[in-house]
């Protein structure tokens, strides 16, 4: 089940939304709690049935270890540390089973020269997501900073399904309290409104924009022709960018508007991310929950200021090629990882340095980086992606003369002219609107947006028989 969906709208969420309101009302506040992670649970189940055992059973493991370490005294006892180990060590062996097998096992083929079969495992949807919050969260128990939890209430940071599948990642400290306030269980309508209005503005993203170029994205990066001309290589790899974008923040407007319907602030994830000026600009404006959760586990677990070797530089490319590991199970992705973190840290020594480039070529040159790592990012292979860099590179196919490299030009905008205006309309968005964080902090109840709102769910409600799958549930 996912959130653009007549099933989910028409359905779930209302049943959801009106037991939950309904039962606190009378004051049953302890079982609109169990009743909101039963929704939540069955939520998921419709995602990844085969999984859901293994799901439920992980994170209750999870808060069995984690509070057996608040229980104990201490950060260096022996026996918090081997509960740390464990827990850490099933959460890293499940995700390793279920995304890593069959890449480590055509490695080992590839070394030996064996032909042990592939296992095909299929990939539970959201695992990568909520292994972090579950590795954050024991993480935190070790450090004691984590309050003694009831399970309910663990349940529902872990389960709460706005950001169960794809995020926004969200801290234990975040959301736990945000249900024990008496004030988040009764209706607000101001809330309600704004919920409605970032939901149907994530589902106009996801649908009217992302899902469009998608699809056409795809069509060429399924199968990349061995000579592909420079315009369609542009083209398509300029899609994919703008998609990925629209549909990541797509689903994250919808988690956070239903957040607000349920009164639960949930943190923005984007920042107008093709505004930045550098890498390190980028990373701070692309995925911000994911790059917090991998700056406060990863990068400040490896940071050593009076170390030399593990100073800013390290720690920032180590973090980079967890990232990219994490995004999927290939090289094509741990190299993505590594050239980002190179990236972010030539950008971060120019800064240091006070070297800052005119906004203009600062922003252009940045653009075009992200374009180019995409293609790298959505590319099955090494080879896929050099045909792709090579076609952008291929002056040839656009003519022999001015003339011809004009008429090629014309021909494929007016080839393209429907999904080119879709692009055309999405870098729009990126460059000149306000983005969802403004919006929802500037947002007052009004009849035009209300009108707004409105009138985007009933153009996506149009559109939701073609609704693609959201990309980021490959991960």
């Amino acid at each position: 089940m996912i959130f653009s969906t007549y099933k989910f709208i028409f359905l779930f969420l209302p049943v959801t939304f009106s037991v939950y309101f309904f039962l606190n009302h009378f004051r049953f506040f302890s079982l609109s709690k169990i009743w909101l992670v039963i929704c939540s649970l069955f939520f998921y189940s419709q995602g990844s049935p085969a999984f859901f055992p293994f799901f439920f059973a992980s994170i209750t493991g999870n808060y069995l270890f984690g509070m057996a370490m608040v229980k104990t005294e201490g950060n260096s006892g022996i026996q918090k540390k081997l509960l740390f180990a464990a827990g850490l060590a099933g959460n890293i062996g499940l995700l390793g089973y279920y995304k890593y097998t069959d890449f480590f096992i055509e490695n080992y083929n590839l070394l030996t020269g064996s032909d042990v079969a592939l296992k095909h495992i299929v990939l539970p949807i959201g695992i990568s997501f909520f292994t972090f919050q579950l590795i954050a969260f024991l993480v935190d128990c070790y450090r004691g900073e984590t309050e003694q939890y009831d399970f309910i209430s663990y349940l529902l940071f872990i389960t709460f399904f706005p950001q169960l599948i794809v995020g926004p990642i969200i801290h234990h400290a975040e959301i736990v309290p945000q249900f024990e306030r008496k004030e988040n269980l009764k209706l607000n309508y101001e809330n309600i409104a704004l919920g409605l209005f970032l939901f149907s503005l994530g589902c106009a993203k996801k649908i009217l924009l992302a899902d469009p170029l998608t699809t056409d994205a795809q069509s060429f990066f399924n199968a990349v022709p061995a000579n592909p001309t420079m315009l369609q290589s542009w083209f398509s790899s300029i899609e994919y960018t703008i998609s990925y974008y629209f549909d990541l923040s797509g689903y994250a407007d919808m988690a956070i508007g239903l957040g607000w319907l349920f009164n639960m602030h949930i943190p923005q994830n984007f920042d107008s991310p093709y505004k930045a000026r550098n890498f390190q600009d980028y990373w701070r404006r692309w995925h911000i929950t994911l790059s917090r959760f991998l700056s406060a586990y990863i990068f400040r677990s490896v940071y050593k200021k009076e170390v030399p070797w593990r100073n800013y530089y390290v720690a920032t490319m180590v973090t980079f090629l967890v990232s990219g590991f994490w995004h999927g199970a290939g090289w094509t992705f741990v190299v993505w990882g590594l050239i980002n973190g190179l990236l972010v840290c030539i950008a971060s020594a120019m800064k240091r340095r006070n070297w800052k480039l005119p906004f203009l070529p600062a922003f252009l040159m940045t653009a075009a980086g992200v374009v180019i790592m995409r293609v790298l990012f959505v590319s099955s292979s090494f080879p896929d992606a050099w045909h792709v860099y090579s076609g952008m590179l291929n002056f040839r196919s656009l003519g022999s003369s001015l003339g011809e490299a004009v008429r090629s030009i014309a021909h494929f905008v007016i080839s393209h002219r429907g999904i080119g205006l879709r692009l055309t309309v999405a870098l729009g968005i990126c460059w000149f609107m306000p983005n969802s964080k403004t919006m929802e902090e500037r947002f007052h109840p009004t009849a035009l947006r209300l009108i707004a709102s409105a009138g985007l769910m009933l153009l996506c409600l149009m559109e939701m028989n073609k609704v693609v799958q959201f990309l980021y549930f490959q991960f």
